[in-house]
């Protein structure tokens, strides 16, 4: 998993709330077991004008151009706003798949599903929390300046705006130790894998039988 330590990145507002995993990547797209692929149907349904499907040409389809993720001012954000209940829904770890496929490290909201969250922190997806009158000001000021990047510093728990207004927020020690070395479960598991070796040679000196 790639560390998080800081970012400074460009901010898309998606100004809706509770937006569920299903409008996150819809149902049709969870075939596949992979991490990547997922980026060109996020927000499939409200993306494109047509309905999709999984292995169509998605350079060839008929692009919504009222919708947010769609407007050039947006594109290459790294850092999505997003109102309450964010990732509500079924626990389709698929979410925070997609949206780091697309390209964004972040996602600010006022709450999210709580399923949602622990998959994105177990992924890599930063989510943050921040009261809504906090949210409210990170709207206004992204739809009011083109190219509005935030600063997020995860060491110091802070998204900082081009105007120097600081936000704290809150996380778990051990989710923010996790991230900021790049650790997902199968990489802190490794992290034992010495002791894990040990104990197999031990157990299979003592119990020879059962691995006949």
């Amino acid at each position: 998993m790639e560390k998080f330590v800081r970012l400074n990145g460009l901010s898309a507002p998606l100004d809706r709330a509770n937006v569920d995993t299903d409008a996150v990547i819809p149902k049709q797209f969870l075939k596949s077991i992979k991490r990547t692929g997922f980026g060109p149907n996020l927000f499939d349904s409200w993306r494109y004008l047509d309905t999709g499907e999984p292995g169509m040409d998605n350079s060839n389809r008929p692009l919504n151009e009222d919708f947010i993720l769609n407007k050039t001012r947006f594109q290459g954000a790294q850092v999505l706003l997003a109102r309450e209940n964010f990732g509500c829904g079924s626990s389709r770890e698929h979410a925070p798949w997609a949206l780091q496929d697309y390209g964004f490290k972040v996602v600010i909201a006022a709450s999210f599903g709580d399923i949602f969250y622990s998959n994105s922190l177990k992924n890599g997806l930063l989510p943050i929390r921040l009261p809504k009158d906090a949210m409210d000001v990170l709207f206004e000021e992204t739809f009011a300046n083109e190219g509005y990047r935030l600063d997020i510093d995860l060491e110091n728990q802070t998204v900082t705006t081009p105007s120097g207004q600081p936000f704290r927020f809150d996380i778990e020690p051990f989710s923010k130790h996790c991230l900021m070395n790049g650790l997902d479960e199968i990489g802190l598991t490794l992290q034992h894998a010495d002791d894990i070796r040990a104990f197999e040679t031990k157990h299979r000196a003592a119990q020879p039988w059962l691995f006949l």
